[in-house]
């Protein structure tokens, strides 16, 4: 058998130097790169957050101190609300009436009732002077317990609750189409414990 010889021959060498001077090295990040990362996908970019979107958390430990947003505060306590409403009634009659130059034609006094005996007993009084064509009305509501006699208990009890419930029921169905205008009363008849009610004219 007879023995191969090493090595090319000379044709053969000339074709692989013409081989050589055609071919193109490769670019060496592609040389060095592995074979796993050339055949992974392209990964999408990061999209930029939106304006709108919510504000990032901070991170919070079991028992670090907080600082709570305060309550809002109304910006102005009823009495103000109340003084501040467009005047529907004459305007010398209702300064008169603000003063406490015009005497109320008839008072109910619910100080000290409950809210469930207070709200029908303001209807009738209420009801009943409209028919009988009076006007102006005293509605006695107190301002409310302070101090020692107010109630700690565990729900607390905003102070002055008849005070602070009474414009509404005057307002709300069936008074509200009987009231014109709704105003705190002059201290010589109580003040910031009592509303002048005045009544439209019967038809």
């Amino acid at each position: 058998m007879a023995r191969r010889r090493k090595g090319l021959s000379t044709e053969d060498r000339d074709l692989w130097d013409r081989v050589k001077r055609t071919a193109k090295p490769l670019a060496p990040s592609k040389l060095h790169t592995p074979r796993d990362e050339r055949t992974k996908p392209p990964q999408p970019r990061p999209e930029q957050a939106p304006a709108d979107a919510p504000a990032p958390i901070d991170p919070f430990r079991i028992g670090q101190a907080v600082t709570a947003p305060s309550s809002p505060q109304p910006r102005h306590d009823l009495s103000d609300r109340l003084a501040q409403a467009p005047i529907r009634m004459k305007q010398t009659a209702h300064r008169r009436m603000t003063r406490g130059k015009l005497k109320p034609e008839a008072r109910i006094d619910l100080h000290g009732m409950t809210l469930s005996e207070a709200h029908p007993a303001l209807v009738d009084f209420v009801i009943g002077a409209h028919a009988s064509g009076q006007r102006l009305l005293l509605v006695i509501t107190g301002k409310g317990r302070s101090g020692a006699e107010a109630d700690h208990g565990p729900i607390p009890i905003r102070r002055g609750v008849l005070k602070q419930q009474v414009p509404g029921w005057l307002t709300a169905p069936p008074l509200g189409p009987l009231v014109l205008e709704i105003r705190e009363a002059h201290q010589r008849h109580g003040g910031g414990g009592a509303y002048y009610v005045y009544l439209k004219r019967p038809r």
